[in-house]
């Protein structure tokens, strides 16, 4: 890792572009930016900076990517932010659409040796209250699907959701699907982009957009195919 300590803001960017990264890389500048919600103008400037200091490289009109100092300064960045949302979630009882934006205060605060302490605390967890692996543990299972793959008919258990936007995530709670809870897909209807689900058993309408977000593994011998 490199010796330089990181800013809040370096950590901001480095915890972006990995979150990016996920999905397409190098990261280009209009997604970073976007993501962050910060000006093209400023995240090209910080970006520069953080390229001189060997966090990331960059190429112009390419976009970004993390070296191995970089990568390894987001992993831990984004495993504190995972185990204060288990703890804030799972022990103090902050609802659960809340803990992502407290989680992000905290991770910048957080030292080695709270981290190790936080770690045992919560007995190593593998996954945040969202579903998502902490660096180091282990990976969403590759069998997880988009609730809109499933057929009619078909249950599974809700295993990770992709947006942690607290109103997306208020209404997956209302709705009782946070990973974990079993649901089984009743209807899609593509030409409206409505899919009805069960769940808490009653039936529950959303979007197609928003199913997507949620993923899914199929429940073996009920209500599978």
């Amino acid at each position: 890792m490199s010796s330089k300590r990181t800013t809040p803001a370096e950590e901001e960017y480095l915890e972006a572009i990995y979150r990016l990264s996920q999905k397409a890389t190098p990261v280009s500048l209009g997604d970073l930016a976007q993501w962050l919600e910060i000006s093209p103008v400023s995240t090209n400037e910080m970006v520069r900076r953080m390229a001189d200091v060997g966090l990331v490289t960059y190429q112009p009109y390419v976009g970004a990517e993390l070296t191995v100092d970089g990568r390894e300064r987001a992993e831990t960045i984004l495993r504190r932010h995972r185990l204060w949302e288990c703890l804030l979630s799972d022990v103090m009882g902050v609802p659960w659409h809340l803990v992502h934006a407290e989680a992000c205060r905290l991770e910048h605060a957080t030292s080695d040796l709270v981290e190790s302490h936080l770690a045992a605390f919560l007995e190593d967890p593998n996954t945040c209250p969202h579903g998502h692996p902490l660096p180091g543990a282990l990976e969403r299972p590759s069998h997880a699907l988009p609730l809109t793959d499933l057929d009619p008919g078909q249950s599974a258990t809700v295993v990770t959701v992709l947006d942690e936007e607290e109103g997306f995530l208020y209404a997956l709670d209302q709705a009782g699907l946070r990973p974990g809870a079993e649901v089984t897909l009743l209807s899609a209807q593509g030409s409206l982009g409505i899919v009805t689900v069960r769940s808490m058993d009653r039936p529950v309408a959303m979007s197609q957009e928003m199913a997507r977000k949620v993923l899914v593994s199929r429940c073996q011998g009920k209500g599978a195919q």
